[in-house]
C-alpha cells in the first residue's frame, strides 16, 4: 500500500511504515500541512497492531529536511497572521507524537538535517545518516525557538555540546554527530537505503509486544528514580504473550520464530 497526501508518502510493507517527505525542489521544508500529515500518520501506525516499527526520511539526496517552511511562515506574516506556535492550537505538536508513538521509530537521514528537521530526527529513537549529512539547530540565527530540541537535545548529548549547537547555528558534520551520539550509524550516500532496509529488518525481526513494552518503558520512565522505574508496568507485557511461548519455542527447535503479537 502506498499513499501521498499533503507531500507526505505513506507506504507499509511486512510490518514498517515507511514515511517520507516529499517536497525536494523545496528541500523537504516542513510545511503546516506535512507536520499536520505527520501527525495523522505516526499516530496512525501507532495503533496499527500490523505496524511494528515506523521509517521517516526525505525524498532526494539534498536534505533530509530543512526545517519549517520558512516562505510559508514570511507569507503568513505578510497576511498579519500567526505561525504554529510550539505546544499550542488545536493540533498535536508533530515532535510529541513521534516522541510518543510507541513503536520503534528510525529516522533514516538522506541529507542536511536542520531546524525543525533535526528535531524531526531527535524524535525518533534511531538515526542511520548518509556521510554528507550535517545535523543543526540554525534558529538562533532566524530569531525562532527550537522549542522542542531546548529540552531534548541536552538529554541526548553533553550538555556544552547541545547548548554550543543551539547558541552558535552551527551544525555538527556526520562524523561528529556520530561522535555525540546523536546518529546511530553513518554511510556513504549510496549505501544508505540498503543499510538502513537492513537495520529496520533487524529491529522487526525481533517480538513485537517487546519492542512496544522497550519503547514505551523508556519514555515514561526516561526521568524517573531508578527505583520507580522499575516498578513502572507500561505497555503490552510480553512475560504473559503466546509471543514469549512462541520465541522461547522456536530457539529449541533452531528456527524463525512466527510472532502473532499476542
Amino acid at each position: 500500500m502506498t499513499e501521498r497526501h499533503n507531500d507526505v508518502v505513506y507506504e507499509v510493507d511486512e510490518h514498517v511504515a515507511y514515511l517520507t517527505i516529499d517536497r525536494p525542489e523545496r528541500r523537504n521544508a516542513m510545511s503546516t500541512a506535512v507536520a499536520s500529515e505527520l501527525v495523522r500518520r505516526f499516530s496512525e501506525a501507532s495503533i496499527d497492531d500490523d505496524i511494528w516499527a515506523v521509517v521517516l526520511t526525505g525524498a532526494g539526496d539534498k536534505a533530509f529536511c530543512a526545517g519549517a517552511d520558512l516562505k510559508e511562515f514570511d507569507e503568513l506574516a505578510r497576511q498579519g497572521k500567526q505561525i504554529p506556535v510550539p505546544m499550542t492550537g488545536t493540533e498535536r505538536n508533530v515532535y510529541e507524537t513521534i516522541t510518543e508513538t510507541y513503536k520503534p521509530t528510525i529516522a533514516v537521514i538522506n541529507g542536511p538535517v536542520l531546524a525543525g528537521g533535526c528535531e524531526l530526527a531527535l524524535a525518533c529513537d534511531l538515526r542511520i545518516a548518509a556521510d554528507h549529512a550535517v545535523i543543526g539547530m540554525p534558529e538562533a540565527k532566524r530569531g525562532m525557538g527550537a522549542n522542542f530540541a531546548t529540552v531534548l537535545l541536552p538529554r541526548l548529548i553533553p550538555r556544552a555540546v547541545a547548548l554550543e549547537m543551539l547558541y552558535t547555528g552551527e551544525p555538527l558534520s556526520a562524523e561528529e554527530a556520530l561522535k555525540w551520539g546523536l546518529y546511530n550509524r553513518v554511510v556513504p550516500s549510496a549505501d544508505l537505503r540498503d543499510a538502513a532496509e537492513k537495520l529496520v529488518r533487524s529491529v522487526v525481526a525481533n517480538a513485537p509486544l517487546t519492542l512496544r513494552r522497550y519503547k514505551e518503558m523508556v519514555t515514561k520512565g526516561w526521568e524517573l528514580p531508578v527505583h520507580s522505574a522499575l516498578r513502572l508496568s507500561v505497555g503490552p507485557n510480553p512475560y504473559l504473550s503466546q509471543d514469549r511461548e512462541e520465541g522461547i519455542r522456536a530457539f529449541l527447535e533452531k528456527r524463525p520464530p512466527n510472532w502473532q503479537g499476542r
